[in-house]
């Protein structure tokens, strides 16, 4: 069973003022959402074979922000149980009482209506749609149902995540294509290689709270080995948009170049793994990172070189 630990905090000691902004605004995960704001724009660019019409782009960036921040509210509020027992997540709102849960439940389905009405009016349907299926996802089948049942919890979780690249191709184009279906396929396998060596880290607080991280449930070995092949998966994928998309030799050098590093550095982690030596896995976490930027603003720059001086 999951532990349960109930906060301290004082009648009456709810954050007020700024302080109560700040903690609305971390219940949307912002850094989590800047990494799928990088994603959105190099799309757009993409579809638009160049610069889109950058008042789009606000809208298509507003109305994601408000989606996801919808999906992460709903997701610490379905967590906070297990945040209050996790030193990673142990100051959240949630986990500390500056915010009521009744008051981030409101905040999480106020988001996220606000972002499909938005999305809908300025973007479209299909961008609309596709944002409701990404909350509904990330909240439902990753949260609720998947992440304290199988190890297999973040695989099937990033499908959410990779959910911006549909949203903002379709928000240019009306439509979807092979070009946004390789994107969110890098994504897809992007996610447990970025996220499972931070589980590694926190291996600890995963098992304390009783959410069966691969970390938790298999050896660094296997968990390193996965990584590999993981890795191996994102880059080839991100190969796929050569010749489908037709890009040149500004993407084709980058996503080259950046793959073999994201995969000697996955082959690094692994080698730590199986000499029982000190395994530094939040190298790789960050790495990748710095991996996906590299690649998404390739896929930006990309398109504008073939324009006109």
């Amino acid at each position: 069973m999951t532990q349960t630990v109930t906060p301290i905090v004082p009648s009456g000691s709810r954050a007020t003022g700024i302080a109560r902004v700040r903690a609305f605004i971390a219940l949307t995960k912002p850094r989590v959402i800047e990494l799928l704001l990088i994603t959105t724009v190099p799309t757009m660019f993409l579809a638009a074979r160049g610069v889109p019409d950058l008042w789009l782009v606000l809208a298509t960036l507003v109305g994601g922000t408000l989606a996801a921040g919808s999906a992460n509210a709903f997701n610490m509020w379905f967590d906070r149980d297990i945040d209050r027992v996790m030193s990673r997540t142990a100051k959240r709102p949630l986990a500390i009482g500056s915010i009521g849960d009744g008051e981030a439940l409101v905040f999480a389905w106020v988001l996220g209506i606000v972002a499909t009405a938005w999305l809908w009016l300025l973007c479209g349907w299909l961008p609309a749609v596709l944002a409701i299926a990404a909350i509904a996802f990330y909240v439902l089948i990753y949260t609720m149902l998947l992440k304290r049942r199988t190890p297999q919890n973040i695989v099937w979780g990033g499908a959410a995540g990779s959910m911006p690249v549909l949203i903002g191709w379709s928000a240019v184009t009306g439509s979807l294509s092979w070009e946004p279906l390789i994107l969110f396929g890098v994504i897809f396998l992007w996610t447990p290689p970025h996220y499972w060596p931070l589980s590694m880290r926190y291996r600890e607080d995963y098992r304390a709270a009783d959410v069966p991280m691969l970390s938790v449930v298999r050896s660094d070995q296997i968990v390193g080995l996965q990584i590999i092949l993981y890795a191996w998966a994102t880059v080839i994928c991100s190969l796929l948009l050569i010749p489908v998309g037709g890009m040149g030799w500004i993407y084709t050098g980058v996503a080259a170049a950046a793959g073999v590093w994201f995969i000697v550095e996955a082959h690094l982690l692994y080698a730590s793994a199986l000499r029982h030596t000190e395994v530094k896995p939040m190298r790789l976490f960050h790495g990748s990172n710095s991996y996906l930027a590299l690649l998404f603003v390739a896929i930006a720059v990309e398109p504008l070189v073939h324009l006109p001086l």
